[in-house]
């Protein structure tokens, strides 16, 4: 599933093509997607111009003149493409068409992905978002935050951090990394949070999400960009994906196995049990900044 970068990559390549657009037809092919698109979906959006774009963890908004606003979720395979030929990509269910004659389409082949409306000024009410945790590159996400999510959860920080209700649109991939960079072994309790880890972690986090927005987030199966190119940062992963290689951290030391896996709730976790020990911090680069 694409996570917060990839999100953030799309919306920003939809915003420098679409913004201030305004919509003159909307194809729907099939609205059966994760949820119904409402019926009235076309009417409601056909004539609107394109205000502007919000990213809400793993969704994105399209704000209209019309006084709604777009919801997208990519789901597990969902991507946008700009400039969607005619005739329609295989399993290209939702087509804008702007005045400037640009197509966006919406490809989802396994159709987990969803389209939804909602009236801009009741957006922060929206079902998804009513209990969404902070955003991560936020001024409302720190380690205090952290802390008070983390009282008395004996859930390990790895599948904690996972958590849409504790922070906003982390996913296994960035949150394995993170850990890595603030050298947290992910199965400490969360509860286990102290202040010098908490602040590791939150500076940690964002520094890998911001890596990872500039290098167009991680192509990974069915990613890719809006304009079709390939996200980057996965050329970067320290941890995840590298199963028996060498850690980056603790090269040739004799106590280090390298990078190892586990299963905790149903995700693969990827982390160095030498250089993630419970308490070990200061060796990352995160904690140096």
């Amino acid at each position: 599933m694409p996570e917060l970068p990839e999100v953030e990559t799309v919306m920003r390549g939809m915003q420098i093509a679409l913004q201030d657009r305004t919509i003159v037809q909307t194809i729907i092919r099939r609205h059966d997607l994760r949820w119904q698109i409402p019926a009235d979906f076309s009417t409601q959006v056909t004539g609107a111009r394109i205000l502007g774009f919000y990213r809400r963890g793993k969704y994105i908004l399209i704000r209209l003149s019309c006084g709604q606003s777009i919801i997208l979720h990519l789901g597990m395979s969902g991507r946008v493409v700009l400039d969607s030929p005619e005739p329609p990509q295989r399993h290209e269910h939702v087509v804008f068409v702007t005045d400037d004659g640009k197509r966006c389409g919406y490809i989802d082949p396994r159709r987990f992905g969803m389209l939804d409306l909602v009236p801009t000024s009741e957006e922060n009410s929206y079902r998804a978002f009513a209990d969404m945790g902070p955003e991560p590159l936020g001024n409302g996400f720190s380690a205090q935050t952290l802390i008070d999510a983390s009282k008395g959860r004996r859930t390990p920080i790895k599948p904690f951090l996972l958590d849409q209700h504790v922070v906003a649109g982390l996913g296994n991939i960035y949150v394995c990394e993170a850990l890595f960079r603030a050298a947290i072994a992910p199965t400490i309790p969360a509860c286990a949070l102290t202040p010098r880890k908490a602040n590791a972690l939150v500076r940690a986090i964002r520094s890998v999400l911001q890596d990872a927005i500039a290098a167009g987030g991680s192509s990974l199966k069915d990613y890719v960009r809006p304009e079709g190119g390939l996200g980057y940062f996965q050329h970067a992963w320290q941890v995840y994906g590298k199963k028996n290689q060498p850690c980056p951290k603790c090269p040739g030391a004799p106590a280090c196995p390298g990078v190892q896996h586990m299963t905790q709730a149903g995700r693969t976790t990827f982390f160095c049990p030498q250089h993630q020990k419970t308490g070990k911090i200061g060796v990352s680069g995160a904690e140096r900044a």
